[in-house]
């Protein structure tokens, strides 16, 4: 993959970073992050807000009626969100171009479809049951059925919930094609920041090297010493394009998820691969990606390999 295919259509100067809005308190954390991240990018913010109105019908059941009052106090209340969110933007960033949009879809399905030509989707990690924010089937499925980026701004709990600002920017580097985009991301993060990039790199358990009662599994040191050399060559290239960023590679024996965890208590921003849209959405967004955007300490960008 080249660095166009990466770049394109989510780096087109029309690209705007999209951030979802339910009014609560891990969305406002994201709109915040969303119109740092814009303004200092030179993106245009768009907030969306989801009425979710088949599911609103579906809760009422086959006999209940989603009258036009209900869907118009719906809209209502949707707005003031917007509207709310607005006012918040505007108060550090008056000069930033920022616009809500409300949609009859639910937030998933808004959201996924705007990823494809967004230069990023911004999401809480807290939130109200059954709202955008809500740390369950909606952020879950924005992360997995996306296209481009997805950004899950978690909040650090052991530092009363402020968003890490400081800090390496975190890669999880596998041996498949998945990690290509998500390096490319994150030497673009760590250019844009200033920042130091870590390259974390699990290999994976050898014990299923044994054969007819027979250990096959290499000594630790020669593993570790292959694996930094394969770590060192995957990432030669985009040093050279980002002479800028320091590296940091590390080599681990087992549990990407747990490293990739422990790193983002120090971490500005962690960054991690994933396959393309549909499917199974546990087999797609993958155990680590899964654990993280539900555990780390800190923002964490899910960059969506081409299908």
């Amino acid at each position: 993959m080249t660095e166009q295919e990466f770049d394109e259509p989510h780096r087109l100067v029309s690209a705007g970073v999209v951030v979802g809005v339910d009014g609560s308190p891990g969305s406002e954390i994201a709109v915040r992050w969303a119109a740092a991240l814009a303004a200092s990018r030179g993106r245009r913010l768009h907030l969306i807000h989801g009425l979710d109105l088949a599911r609103t019908a579906a809760v009422a059941g086959p006999y209940g009626v989603v009258t036009p009052d209900a869907i118009e106090a719906l809209r209502a209340k949707g707005q003031t969100m917007l509207r709310d969110a607005r006012d918040l933007v505007l108060a550090e960033y008056p000069d930033l171009p920022v616009a809500g949009y409300l949609v009859n879809d639910s937030a998933a399905g808004a959201l996924a479809d705007l990823s494809e030509r967004a230069y990023a989707v911004i999401l809480g990690a807290t939130g109200n049951t059954g709202t955008l924010g809500h740390l369950g089937s909606t952020l879950l499925a924005v992360t997995a059925h996306a296209a481009g980026t997805v950004i899950v701004v978690r909040p650090d709990p052991e530092a009363n919930d402020a968003v890490h600002s400081t800090g390496p920017v975190v890669v999880g580097i596998d041996c498949g094609p998945v990690s290509e985009p998500a390096i490319a991301a994150a030497f673009a993060e760590a250019s844009e920041r200033g920042a130091d990039l870590v390259a974390v790199h699990v290999w994976s358990d050898w014990r299923a090297g044994l054969f007819a009662g027979e250990d096959l599994t290499p000594s630790l040191g020669d593993v570790e010493a292959v694996e930094e050399s394969m770590l060192a060559e995957r990432l030669a290239g985009w040093q050279e394009k980002f002479p800028d960023v320091n590296v940091i590679r590390r080599v681990y024996v087992t549990s990407p998820a747990a490293q990739l965890q422990q790193w983002s208590e120090r971490a500005q921003l962690v960054v991690i691969g994933n396959r393309g849209r549909g499917g199974f959405l546990g087999l797609l967004l993958g155990s680590t990606a899964h654990s993280l955007v539900q555990h780390a300490h800190s923002p964490v960008m899910v960059v969506h390999a081409h299908e």
